[in-house]
């Protein structure tokens, strides 16, 4: 399996907006996409305006196709207006 761990700076005021996004991409990402085991947005306690989005996906194929997918392409288009910066992500190996 890989996790991903996405970094993602939000712009001061703008939490709420971003989340109700976030949480519309989530629902898609649960329905429509068999290879992935876990996809749950997190809030920084420690960093003001910082989410961490925790990922598992079967393989890399899933991986790929969370990136191709007409939901995620479209919703992260959305929440691009809210982001205060690129993504930061990491790709691990489950162990």
């Amino acid at each position: 399996m890989i996790a991903l761990i996405a970094v993602l700076k939000v712009q001061e005021g703008k939490g709420s907006e971003f989340e109700a996004v976030f949480l519309e991409l989530a629902a898609k990402v649960r329905a429509n996409e068999p290879g992935n085991v876990f996809y749950q947005l997190t809030k920084s306690r420690t960093e003001a305006d910082t989410y961490k989005v925790l990922e598992l996906y079967k393989d890399q194929d899933a991986v790929a196709a969370h990136g191709g997918s007409d939901h995620f392409k479209d919703l992260g288009r959305k929440m691009g207006a809210f982001l205060a910066g690129r993504p930061d992500v990491e790709q691990l190996d489950a162990v």
